[in-house]
């Protein structure tokens, strides 16, 4: 029962995955979400007192060379969290 419940969705929607705007919506959402996430995060920071957002911008620019480096998203989730926290520290 818990497969069914599970497949259904996958099943009824098999004849709408080949539609157009559902191609569309699959090229652009994960750079629109992108967009979003990163406006998000960086709504939060001061760049008025010190470190003036340095850790962030720095690491989102580690994130998006690695991932224009490699075009791998696990690679750039840790390579940008581990440079925003290195950061932090050495800017603290």
């Amino acid at each position: 029962m818990t497969f069914a419940l599970r497949a259904a969705p996958f099943l009824a929607l098999r004849r709408v995955a080949a539609a157009p705007i559902v191609r569309y919506l699959g090229v652009a959402m994960p750079p629109g979400i992108m967009i979003i996430l990163v406006v998000y995060s960086v709504s939060s920071v001061s760049f008025t007192t010190r470190p003036y957002g340095l850790p962030t911008l720095i690491a989102i620019a580690a994130t998006a060379s690695a991932h224009l480096w490699r075009r791998n998203a696990l690679l750039s989730i840790v390579a940008g969290t581990g440079v925003y926290i290195a950061m932090l520290h050495l800017f603290r």
